[in-house]
């Protein structure tokens, strides 16, 4: 099922939409995307966990391309478990990844110049609420900020309401 959760940064007030990435769950996914206004697209950096994802059947291709199909133009990259055993906060392998999942997003149709990639460790919260000294080569926005830079979407509060009946 979706999962909500509230919080408030400097900036904006959130709500998270936890949508399940299992395929049993694709519909409550759809579900959930289609009502948001960004993305944060959760990428695995483990040995295999990130190649699994980023296969051609892979959840990582499937989220990128649902979330784009469904009209959410803005994203965040989080390549997450750097504090994993053969990824050891390593430059290389956030590069790698980068990399990789650049270009399939730019293939999809996102400008992906403007899509922050985010090393982060949910686990140990490195890189999530403030900078990580695990990670000084990495120079761009930690999580919070990155989510503080988000545009907010225009509301079309001039046209009459439209209301989706499921």
């Amino acid at each position: 099922d979706i999962a909500l959760w509230k919080f408030e940064s400097p900036k904006f007030s959130f709500t998270i939409i936890d949508a399940p990435g299992h395929r049993d769950f694709i519909k409550n996914m759809i579900t959930g995307t289609s009502q948001a206004d960004a993305a944060i697209l959760i990428v695995a950096s483990g040995v295999g966990e990130f190649e699994a994802g980023i296969a051609k059947d892979g959840q990582t291709r499937e989220h990128a391309l649902l979330a784009h199909t469904l009209g959410v133009k803005q994203m965040i990259v989080g390549v997450n478990k750097m504090d994993a055993k053969g990824v050891d906060y390593s430059q290389k392998r956030y590069e790698e990844i980068k990399a990789e999942v650049s270009g399939f997003l730019t293939k999809t149709g996102y400008k992906v110049a403007r899509i922050p990639f985010i090393p982060i460790s949910g686990f140990q919260g490195e890189n999530m609420i403030t900078k990580s000294d695990k990670m000084k080569w990495y120079t761009g926005p930690y999580l919070l900020q990155a989510l503080d830079s988000l545009k907010p979407p225009k509301r079309p509060v001039d046209v009459p309401l439209r209301l989706p009946l499921q």
